[in-house]
């Protein structure tokens, strides 16, 4: 039997790591004014935020309506999504920016631009309304961690419809409960994806689920691994053939900020899954202010969040928070393991990542597969890491701190929910760097100022 004093021990970690005195100069939040101001005048914070930092339609009547626990945000205003992440970025200029690098697990690669997003992402949308897809109806998204991916979101966001993205590792069962729970319309899935250097047949599980989801009408399969599938006729229809038959030009649907975006099921603690609301304005200005903050967004960096956007950390830290703040994600299809231990340390190195988002349950398995894998990359790129999903134990952090960082890099450890949709509580690292040093497995302050947390 272990000896509690040893647990407590391990528990126990009281060092202070202090960021670089560059990285505070430089820092986009350089003093604790931000939570001055909302502490003020809350609403007026985030007015002032919404004006600077999201592009709308028709400016909102009333900041905040606040029945607790419901609440309302930006009543009577009106914007796109889709619009916001990609068409301003494309009209400023920016249309050439790489959006995303990326990488699949065979080594396949693709660079994708805010240009080119754009066109696909509005070929799709009209792929999407071809097959009856309008405003407030539900889409259903089974698929590999593959461009088409969010493009297939942002599409749905551009004509008012709500996504409903289930993670491309559940079986048929769990994609048939959601299907059935949301009254999905129109499932959009793979071929296949790659895992391991196996191939998960998503489009022969989609099949097993349809059998009992009689309110999807169509399909839309992309090609993925090439692996042969059956196509029914009359509802299924491939993504390349729908896509070259697809009008290009598709304007963006005034959304009120309350409209519904999308739907995200969580198991909770119960087991059967529960769907997760989050709508239009408050949701994207929540996301867009953490990321920017958070993770001191610089439009020089390349940026990657290691999830899997079927969770809401990729809804909200690989999707919708990048797009919206114009910025370089790196997105992976495949596992930290596969081909070899290193793949992570290998893309960091490739694409000069500056900052990395990751899970505690994943730095805890590089520890365990040994220093010598990452010590042999070059990961002078980073500057600033993050952690998420679930607490991180002291020695993880200060592993990820030393083998990682190599010593120089702070450490945003942050705390969210599926319900929250942004992070909520996190050291903001340019104000632990002027006022206090960061604590390993401290979450610090709130995100969202108010009051400091300990």
């Amino acid at each position: 039997m272990a000896d509690p004093k040893t647990i407590e021990a391990m528990l126990d970690e009281q060092r202070k790591f202090p960021p670089p005195a560059e990285f505070g100069r430089r820092a986009t939040i350089q003093d604790d004014a931000v939570y001055r101001e909302a502490a003020k005048d809350l609403e007026g914070f985030w007015a002032r935020l919404a004006g600077e930092k999201l592009e709308w339609i028709r400016k909102w009547d009333k900041t905040l309506e606040w029945n607790p626990p419901w609440a309302k945000w930006f009543i009577g205003g009106k914007l796109n999504v889709s619009a916001n992440c990609l068409d301003r970025h494309v009209a400023a200029g920016h249309g050439d920016r790489i959006a995303y690098r990326w990488l699949g697990e065979n080594d396949d690669e693709r660079a994708l631009t805010y240009a080119d997003l754009h066109g696909e992402v509005q070929k799709f949308a009209n792929v999407l309304k071809g097959l009856g897809v309008g405003k407030g109806d539900r889409v259903a998204i089974y698929m590999p961690m593959i461009p088409e991916l969010p493009i297939a979101m942002l599409a749905c966001a551009r004509i008012g419809a709500v996504h409903g993205v289930v993670f491309g590792g559940f079986s048929s069962e769990a994609l048939r409960d959601r299907i059935l729970d949301a009254e999905a319309k129109v499932l959009v899935t793979a071929d296949g994806g790659y895992r391991r250097g196996a191939v998960v047949p998503l489009k022969q599980n989609a099949d097993a689920s349809l059998a009992e989801t009689p309110s999807i009408g169509h399909v839309v399969v992309v090609r993925r691994t090439g692996e042969k599938v059956d196509m029914k006729r009359g509802r299924d229809v491939w993504w390349h053939d729908a896509m070259a038959k697809a009008p290009a030009q598709c304007p963006p649907e005034a959304m009120d900020s309350e409209d519904m975006l999308y739907i995200l099921y969580t198991s909770g603690t119960t087991g059967k899954p529960k769907g997760i609301v989050h709508t239009t304005a408050g949701y994207l200005l929540g996301v867009t202010t953490t990321f920017q903050w958070i993770f001191d967004w610089r439009e020089e960096d390349v940026y990657w969040c290691a999830a899997d956007i079927g969770w809401v950390t990729g809804h909200s830290y690989i999707v919708y928070a990048p797009l919206a703040s114009g910025a370089t994600s790196v997105m992976y299809e495949g596992t930290p393991d596969h081909p070899a231990r290193d793949r992570w340390w290998q893309i960091v190195e490739r694409y000069k990542v500056s900052v990395i988002y990751m899970a505690p349950t994943a730095i805890r398995s590089f520890m365990k597969w040994g220093t010598e894998l990452p010590a042999k990359r070059d990961l002078s790129s980073l500057r600033l890491l993050g952690s998420v999903g679930e607490p991180i134990n002291p020695e993880a952090w200060i592993w990820y701190h030393q083998n990682i960082g190599r010593g120089r890099c702070p450490i945003v450890d942050t705390w969210w929910q599926t319900e929250t949709g942004s992070i909520m509580i996190t050291p903001l690292p340019a104000l632990t760097t002027r006022f206090r040093a960061s604590k390993p497995t401290s979450s610090m302050r709130r995100a969202s100022p108010r009051t400091a947390v300990t």
